[in-house]
């Protein structure tokens, strides 16, 4: 064997022990992004501030819709959040039907009445919803989670 074919062989070898190493480095990478959070193309939404009715009475229109939590998308895109919901520790859904939310707004979900806009939606209930200890979970059109707030003596509160 020449020195030449040597070299060409050896050469072949570490080309293919490289590509190996490198097909295997690969799903760790991923399973890497998705351990720090990694959302996919929903990424851009969160859970922005979050205000409790702490003062009003629990029918009181307007003591109703001084408590919400804010949607932000923190992207460029546009996001449609029809079918998305919105729900808190105790089972409360609300759901987004046509909301069209641009990018880098938000839009603040009221428990009480209105009329809807592009910056505000309204729940149309007649109690309170959020509590001074709660959670609120966002999820998209297909259930999967997207954001979750804590406040509360477990967590921290937005005002």
């Amino acid at each position: 064997m020449s020195a030449s074919h040597t070299t060409r062989r050896a050469l072949a070898v570490l080309l293919a022990a490289g590509a190996l190493v490198g097909a295997a480095a690969l799903p760790a990478a991923a399973h890497d992004d998705d351990r720090h959070g990694h959302r996919g193309q929903n990424s851009s939404l969160v859970i922005g501030d979050v205000h409790t009715n702490t003062r009003g009475h629990d029918r009181d229109h307007r003591a109703l819709n001084r408590e919400w939590v804010e949607i932000k998308n923190t992207g460029r895109h546009a996001v449609n959040l029809r079918g998305y919901t919105l729900t808190d520790r105790d089972g409360n859904r609300y759901r987004f039907n046509h909301l069209r939310l641009d990018g880098h707004s938000s839009v603040k979900v009221h428990t009480g009445a209105g009329r809807d806009t592009h910056r505000d939606v309204y729940q149309d209930r007649r109690h309170q919803i959020w509590d001074e200890r709660d959670t609120a979970t966002l999820r998209d059109d297909h259930g999967r989670t997207i954001d979750t707030e804590t406040w509360g003596r477990s967590g921290h509160h937005h005002r």
